[in-house]
């Protein structure tokens, strides 16, 4: 079984709009473009790339989510009293 490093990654994107391939391929030490929507980075590099590609998605869920009044919801702790 090959370890992470012996091992190649190709992450796709359907949509790749909005993607900054510079910049990942930059950021991710022995990274290319493949394809217009395709980015290969190394075994090693998955969390690292993981990371790059879905942090700024996730923020931008969380503003819409904010804009839409996500932050208005409370939740309330259900305590249980002995």
């Amino acid at each position: 079984i090959p370890t992470p490093d012996e091992s190649m990654v190709v992450i796709r994107f359907a949509n790749p709009r909005g993607i900054d391939f510079p910049y990942l391929i930059s950021m991710i030490e022995n990274s290319w473009m493949s394809r217009p929507n395709s980015i290969v980075v190394p075994g090693g590099k998955q969390d690292l790339a993981m990371q790059l590609i879905l942090t700024p998605m996730i923020l931008q869920l969380m503003e819409r989510s904010r804009r839409a009044g996500g932050a208005r919801r409370k939740i309330q702790a259900v305590s249980k009293t002995a």
